[in-house]
């Protein structure tokens, strides 16, 4: 399992980041992206605080660890140059929080993390046409989200990027310890959301792509 998509009490997750990448290592993760919630407010110092933890994360920890970032809650009009600075800090990947149908997240907020470049658009909700030819062209890979409430448009966004050609990846936005899961419960999502097995496998492949290029 890589999942690209955490939390830790750098925003709102429950855990510190060592104890995140033991707990994620236990359940069977390879690889493990930390992307704490930030704004313009707060997206130096999370930087800052996550890449001084990845660059000096052991290598004997059994586990990789890659500093991200997810852009939340912030206007569309501002996501380009927060993307752009979050490159410009040295964070690995950006993922932006997405329209989520229950979040009241910015109309046009999908739209405008695609044509930003961010890696990921977690959560997307009901994503629309313009959206999925959008993400094809740019690469950006759409999240299906083992988190509950999120979770709930998994389905409609797996047809859509079959149907788009657009890229997966399934991750758990994990914010406390029993939001880590297996591979095989990972699958399971897949599966529920009309994913087959050889799909899976695919947005595996996605994701190890993706984390080896986020790695410092």
């Amino acid at each position: 399992m890589i999942d690209l998509h955490t939390h830790t009490f750098h925003s709102d997750g429950a855990l510190v980041p060592s104890e995140l990448a033991a707990r994620a290592f236990a359940k069977g993760y390879e690889g493990l992206a930390i992307t704490d919630h930030a704004d313009s407010s707060n997206i130096a110092d999370i930087a800052g605080k996550l890449i001084a933890f990845a660059s000096t994360f052991p290598g004997d920890a059994g586990i990789k660890v890659a500093a991200g970032i997810e852009l939340t809650h912030v206007p569309p009009s501002r996501i380009k140059a927060l993307c752009e600075k979050g490159r410009g800090l040295g964070l690995g990947l950006i993922v932006c929080h997405g329209e989520t149908v229950v979040e009241p997240v910015m109309k046009g907020t999908n739209v405008a993390a695609i044509k930003a470049g961010a890696d990921i658009l977690a959560h997307p909700g009901l994503v629309t046409e313009e959206e999925c030819v959008l993400a094809k062209k740019n690469s950006v890979l759409f999240e299906i989200t083992a988190r509950k409430g999120h979770s709930l448009t998994n389905g409609h966004v797996a047809a859509m990027a079959r149907k788009y050609g657009v890229g997966l990846v399934l991750n758990t936005d994990a914010h406390s310890p029993e939001d880590i899961i297996t591979d095989e419960f990972a699958l399971k999502v897949a599966l529920g959301a009309g994913i087959t097995e050889v799909e899976f496998e695919r947005m595996k492949e996605n994701a190890r792509v993706l984390f080896e290029k986020a790695l410092l």
